[in-house]
């Protein structure tokens, strides 16, 4: 007996069904392939930086935030707790902003001239005065000006704080221009922080070539770790 031949209905139908199948494996293959070769923004970063700005929250608060979610970066706010305790709703928009913040001392006084008792003041008042705020309970100080002692960082220990001055200065308290702001942020290596000021328009206007600088170098900014000191990837 003879193989009965297929109609051309049935063949047509058959190489179909293989064409379709065809298609969708490529299609998929494709797919996984873009996937894999798109990094995320984390793989992007091989160091990260801190960026802190002292003396806030302050009049400049608001556009100091904007410019800062427009290009990406996330910084720490070193705030006085007077100006914490006079503007609430301003640590509540750095914080929605998704900044952390630190305590600065409540009047910004030269500490190592005070007493234990007087340093205690100024730092369990900043606490408070955060907390209430909502900003959280801080991890981490600036004392004015980077003057510290034994004492100081001893107080600021028992407050469950973790001292941190700086690597890289800018000098906006000094009147130093954008470009030299731009030029101190350009020498930030993996794991250092930057000192500025939330007052400063000149830091400002830095924000978006800071961001260019870094990201350039493939830094990006992150936290400050208050076991080391140093920047981290945002926990």
């Amino acid at each position: 007996m003879g193989t009965t031949p297929r109609s051309p209905l049935r063949a047509l139908l058959t190489r179909l069904t293989v064409l379709t199948a065809a298609a969708a494996a490529a299609l998929a293959a494709t797919t996984t392939t873009t996937a894999t070769a798109t990094p995320s923004r984390a793989e992007a970063c091989t160091g990260y930086v801190g960026l802190t700005f002292d003396d806030g929250p302050s009049g400049n608060t608001t556009g100091l935030l904007d410019a800062l979610r427009r290009n990406g970066l996330r910084a720490t706010m070193f705030n006085q707790g007077q100006n914490a305790a006079a503007n609430p709703s301003l640590v509540r928009a750095q914080v929605s902003a998704g900044m952390w913040i630190g305590n600065h001392s409540y009047t910004h006084p030269h500490l190592t001239g005070l007493s234990q008792a007087q340093i205690d003041s100024e730092i369990s008042r900043t606490q408070q005065a955060i907390a209430n705020a909502g900003g959280g309970t801080p991890r981490l100080f600036r004392p004015p000006y980077g003057e510290t002692n034994a004492t100081v960082k001893s107080v600021a220990a028992r407050h469950g704080l973790t001292q941190i001055i700086w690597d890289v200065d800018s000098r906006d308290w000094n009147g130093a221009s954008t470009e030299a702001i731009v030029q101190a942020a350009a020498r930030l290596t993996n794991g250092q922080t930057i000192l500025m000021h939330d007052w400063s328009a000149n830091s400002l206007a830095a924000i978006p070539r800071i961001a260019q600088g870094l990201a350039a170098r493939g830094l990006c900014a992150g936290m400050i770790s208050p076991q080391t000191g140093r920047a981290v990837a945002p926990g």
